[in-house]
């Protein structure tokens, strides 16, 4: 099974960035645990702060994996992009947040990833990560 995690803008700052909302581990670590755990899946990982850098890696991974785990960051709630790039592949997409977007400002109510992904997993810190791989399995 090929499942690759994409990560969006300001994740490659978990560790850093926000501790109280985000925690204080960074994700190369935590990414390395979870190719432990799961060692039967063949596991990859992208980040990137810039938009059409992720719609562009959907696209090249969006017909030929298994499944694909999106933390789109901020771009969630703005990129109509992205939520139309995931419409158009065939890979399945689990929608994680690391944080609850619910018990933050409004506008991280709204998602435009949400609507066309399998599944969306909300609030769990990193587990959420965890979480959306056994949804896989």
């Amino acid at each position: 099974m090929k499942i690759i995690i994409i990560n969006g803008p300001n994740l490659n700052l978990l560790g850093k960035r926000e501790p109280e909302i985000y925690g204080n581990q960074d994700f190369e670590a935590y990414f390395e645990k979870l190719k432990a755990t799961f060692s039967s899946v063949q596991l990859s990982y992208y980040q990137s702060n810039i938009e059409g850098e992720i719609i562009n890696k959907l696209q090249e991974v969006g017909f030929s994996y298994d499944g694909i785990i999106l933390n789109a960051g901020a771009y969630t709630h703005t990129s109509i992009g992205i939520g139309d790039c995931i419409k158009a592949i065939t890979a399945p997409v689990v929608e994680v947040h690391i944080s609850n977007t619910f018990s933050r400002e409004t506008f991280r109510h709204q998602s435009y990833i949400s609507p066309n992904a399998k599944g969306v997993i909300i609030g769990f810190g990193l587990k959420s990560y965890d979480l959306a791989l056994q949804s896989f399995l």
